[in-house]
């Protein structure tokens, strides 16, 4: 299974936001190594005591997401926030693609 998600292009990082309702920050793992960045995890949920489902949208179902890149990310500086079932992802961009002011003489 692949989650939705969504890539723009902010200044000096990239923001990636991917839609996780029902995962939890401990069932949550993200790697980011050679050109390529891994979100993975599963939903876990529980059904309450003497509770009968009759209609679910999602399931428990593992997930994986494989996003690459052609190193053109900061792989020590990549920040992530996890709410309401919204996963923020801060890219930021090496220095190498960063724009640079030149001085002339």
């Amino acid at each position: 299974m692949k989650p939705n998600y969504r890539v723009l292009e902010q200044g000096d990082n990239y923001e990636v936001t991917v839609l996780l309702p029902g995962v939890a920050k401990e069932d949550l793992e993200i790697t980011a190594e050679n050109g390529v960045v891994t979100i993975g995890g599963q939903r876990s949920w529980k059904r309450p005591v003497d509770w009968t489902p009759l209609y679910r949208e999602t399931s428990d179902a593992r997930f994986e997401l494989t996003l690459t890149h052609d190193n053109s990310i900061n792989v020590d500086n990549v920040k992530a926030e996890l709410r309401d079932g919204v996963l923020r992802l801060t890219l930021a961009k090496s220095e190498a693609l960063k724009p640079r002011k030149i001085a002339v003489n």
